[in-house]
């Protein structure tokens, strides 16, 4: 018989990466949220706790994140059931750390534990898509494709024949690829930070970030940190949202002065990534950006290892 409930971890994600707007992003498996889900007699899905880092979730299921993927999932497939859903946050929301796209996540991959006929990764992502969207106001899966693959993931969304078409590359980490992130503790929120950017962009601007992702990925391919620390750098986003985050320029550069191949905004802010070719330099720039982003109020680091840490099922 199959079982009636499931719990699954979703882990943070660091999304854009300077270079990749809307497209790139990498797993951060130290924190994430964890999502449980029962089976219901009614089609239909219940919000039944949250706890955890943020207890100002939504229980409507159309605008939690949480649960607005689950029911088109119970449509789609004229499931017999629905589902009930709890929901422990472990990334504060508006951190710029995919917390959103976690619970989306967590939340299918549970689901997906019950189900008589699982779905293929690629399916769960296209649900995971639909809770995410409810969070960030657009379709984009640079978040949701590393909480769920793991590692470092370029992934696309385009619209084919009125449904949406997503494409995933799990693209090569180099070896003893690490990051510092630090948190300050405000909150930024998705749809506030996209409504700061303009629509239209110089040409020359697009051709040159367009070179720095071309480089970007080529140096991941052929495991070439020089190359990657020549292109690291976010010539059109980041300017229009650097003002969002007290001291980001003096931590950014912090980074820089201690080895950093790059350093710029998480996803839509307010964290700060930087990336680093050994963990002996991530340690040290870590202490050093901490003590600069508490000048400017109360903040959070981690220092962790770039890997191919997914979401993963906990318990059936």
């Amino acid at each position: 018989m199959k079982s009636q409930r499931a719990k699954a971890f979703a882990p943070a994600s660091v999304a854009n990466v300077a270079v990749g707007f809307d497209l790139l992003g990498f797993s951060a498996g130290f924190i994430g949220d964890t999502v449980s889900v029962e089976k219901i007699s009614d089609q239909f899905v219940i919000i039944e706790s949250k706890s955890g880092l943020d207890l100002k979730l939504s229980s409507d299921p159309l605008q939690n994140t949480a649960g607005a993927g689950l029911l088109q999932l119970i449509k789609d497939h004229e499931l017999d059931h629905g589902f009930k859903v709890s929901i422990e946050k472990g990334i504060p929301l508006g951190s710029g750390l995919g917390g959103s796209a976690a619970s989306a996540v967590a939340s299918i991959v549970a689901a997906n534990a019950l189900l008589s006929q699982p779905l293929t990764k690629k399916e769960m992502l296209t649900y995971a898509l639909i809770g995410e969207s409810v969070a960030s106001g657009s379709l984009h899966a640079d978040n949701i494709a590393p909480s769920l693959y793991g590692g470092l993931t370029l992934a696309t969304v385009e619209s084919v024949h009125s449904k949406n078409e997503v494409n995933v590359v799990e693209l090569p980490i180099p070896e003893d690829l690490w990051c510092v992130l630090i948190h300050p503790h405000i909150k930024v929120e998705t749809k506030t930070a996209r409504g700061l950017l303009k629509n239209e962009v110089p040409l020359a601007q697009h051709i040159a970030q367009s070179a720095n992702l071309a480089l970007a990925i080529s140096g991941l391919y052929s495991n070439d940190f020089s190359l990657i620390a020549k292109s690291l750098k976010d010539l059109i986003i980041e300017p229009q949202r650097a003002h969002l985050i007290p001291g980001f320029f003096e931590i950014q550069r912090t980074a820089i002065s201690h080895g950093a191949l790059g350093c710029s905004i998480s996803g839509a802010g307010p964290s700060i990534f930087a990336l680093f070719e050994g963990q002996h330099l991530a340690t040290e720039a870590e202490t050093a950006m901490h003590t600069a982003a508490l000048k400017h109020g109360p903040a959070s680091g981690w220092v962790f290892a770039v890997k191919r840490d997914g979401a993963r099922v906990l318990h059936i």
